[in-house]
């Protein structure tokens, strides 16, 4: 995309300046071209004519989504944060730095992800190629992640134990893959999504293809496969006779199932990937 504008000014030099700063960038940034030379009156008095010069600059989808985070943050009223842009392959890394960026991120990173998002739209719109816009500060990211994980791993075990569907917050598609990839490690639970737009979360069960075989009471393990001549010690095991109890763990023990993580959108932002047609403009998939 192009940015450009036309100054005047009495010399070609005070032309492209006038240019410039409407642009909001030196002169030294701009690329020009001279539209009118400026012609002197005739004996001070008749005729003549101003310089126009045209400057303009090329901005790329990373340029575009810093320049709107710049105003976003402005417009909030923080204007003492650094930010900072790493391009990388079909994307860009903002990142944000200050004494003010906890109020940016807001309650579980929900002004952080609104922010990305809007932003991802700005850069997509500059070429009309998806171009993928990551925000993060000090390392949040990647704290929320491990939350995360470690949240959905231990809700997968409540639900095994409780035998009952265990509901999350909404969570944008991206947090919520978190949370389905978690669960794929725990053998005997699943995970799915339920509800709409803002209000999609997501539950996590017992896996109905492959349910766990063992249930505890007060943190023991019954046994249930004792012949007559066995009974129930203390701890819940049978006495000497009956099965071999090596021989029957290893078959109450369900076999380790090999799951794919579901696919909550990818990891572009609040609402997943966003693809900008180049007629109709952006949507969501």
């Amino acid at each position: 995309m192009v940015r450009e504008a036309i100054g005047v000014g009495e010399t070609e030099q005070e032309a492209l300046e006038n240019a410039c700063k409407e642009l909001g960038i030196e002169t030294h940034e701009a690329d020009f071209e001279i539209i009118e030379r400026p012609i002197k009156k005739k004996f001070g008095l008749f005729g003549g004519s101003p310089a126009k010069v045209r400057a303009f600059i090329k901005v790329s989808p990373a340029d575009a989504a810093v320049e709107y985070v710049k105003n976003v943050l402005a417009a909030m009223g923080f204007e003492s944060i650094e930010i900072t842009v790493n391009e990388i392959e079909n994307g860009a890394e903002i990142n944000l730095e200050g004494d003010e960026v906890g109020a940016v991120i807001g309650r579980r990173g929900e002004t952080l992800d609104a922010i990305q998002y809007l932003a991802g739209l700005v850069a997509n719109h500059v070429e009309n190629n998806y171009f993928r816009i990551t925000i993060n500060t000090g390392n949040y990211r990647e704290k929320r992640e491990k939350t995360l994980q470690v949240l959905g791993r231990k809700l997968a075990f409540k639900a095994i134990k409780t035998g009952r569907n265990v509901s999350l917050e909404p969570m944008n598609p991206y947090e919520r893959r978190i949370i389905h990839t978690a669960v794929q490690g725990v053998n005997g639970a699943i995970s799915w999504s339920e509800g709409e737009s803002i209000n999609r979360h997501v539950v996590i069960g017992i896996d109905p293809k492959n349910p766990p075989k063992r249930s505890y009471n007060n943190g023991y393990k019954k046994n249930y496969n004792n012949n007559r001549r066995g009974g129930y010690n203390k701890r819940g095991y049978g006495n000497r006779g009956g099965y071999n109890r090596g021989a029957e763990q290893k078959k109450d023990e369900a076999p380790e199932v090999k799951r794919e993580p579901i696919n909550e959108g990818g990891d572009f932002s609040l609402y997943g990937r966003v693809s900008v047609p180049k007629k109709t403009g952006a949507e969501e998939e």
